[in-house]
């Protein structure tokens, strides 16, 4: 508990955006910005240097789960980010697919900004606690953002499933501890503790686990047409 305390405390810079983001648009600005923070991080180029834990926008985004991809597909779509679809089969005895989203290079500063922002703003929405005087507009919106985290979460992290848990295991500290906020705001008590090289979000089963799931739900995202 003390070192889940020290993550969810522990002091951040919070960069205010020149332009904040509508709901619609932060909404899966967020998400996707979530969806990439879920994968893994690349290995350094040296031993001497640390491993990154944030997005990683500026190269291809890559899922080893197709209905994560098109997650990612219908949100970039949504924000008007031109996107193209690979998709590799490989192994011998155990076939894998892998799923690459390449960033058009003309919209590559304009799609790392979106994104940036979209982290930023929603997290700060996120772990700011309650809001005084906050419009009922505001309180919805925030608990969509939460539910986007977890989307995100359920897509693309590696699952953590137990008999009495339902868990996802991520490398992304930060998001780790947005996870734990949101499940908050779902009305869910949410554990974190260390795992062997990432850290392991968890809910309990039954109403918990059912709650979650519910928020998260979404209909199956249509590949985007163009």
């Amino acid at each position: 508990m003390a070192r889940e305390s020290t993550l969810l405390d522990r002091a951040q810079p919070l960069v205010t955006p020149a332009s904040p983001l509508d709901w619609p648009t932060l909404a899966d600005a967020f998400e996707a910005a979530c969806l990439l923070r879920c994968t893994p991080a690349p290995a350094p180029a040296s031993a001497g240097r640390r491993r990154p834990t944030g997005p990683r926008p500026t190269g291809p985004a890559e899922f080893n789960r197709e209905d994560a991809a098109l997650r990612m597909l219908h949100l970039l779509d949504r924000l008007a980010v031109p996107v193209r679809h690979e998709r590799a089969v490989g192994g011998l005895r155990r076939r894998y697919e892998l799923h690459q989203l390449r960033v058009a290079p003309a919209a590559q500063s304009s799609y790392v900004a979106l994104l940036d922002t979209g982290w930023r703003q929603a997290r700060r929405e996120l772990l700011g606690g309650p809001v005084a005087g906050a419009s009922p507009t505001r309180q919805a919106w925030r608990t969509r953002l939460a539910a986007a985290a977890w989307r995100s979460a359920l897509l693309a992290a590696g699952r953590h499933v137990r008999r009495h848990i339902l868990g996802v295991r991520l490398a992304d500290r930060e998001l780790a501890a947005v996870l734990v906020r949101s499940a908050a705001m779902l009305d869910v008590p949410a554990l974190l503790r260390p795992g062997a090289g990432c850290f392991v979000v968890s809910v309990a089963d039954g109403p918990d686990r059912d709650r979650i799931l519910d928020a998260a739900a979404l209909a199956t995202p249509v590949r985007p047409t163009g």
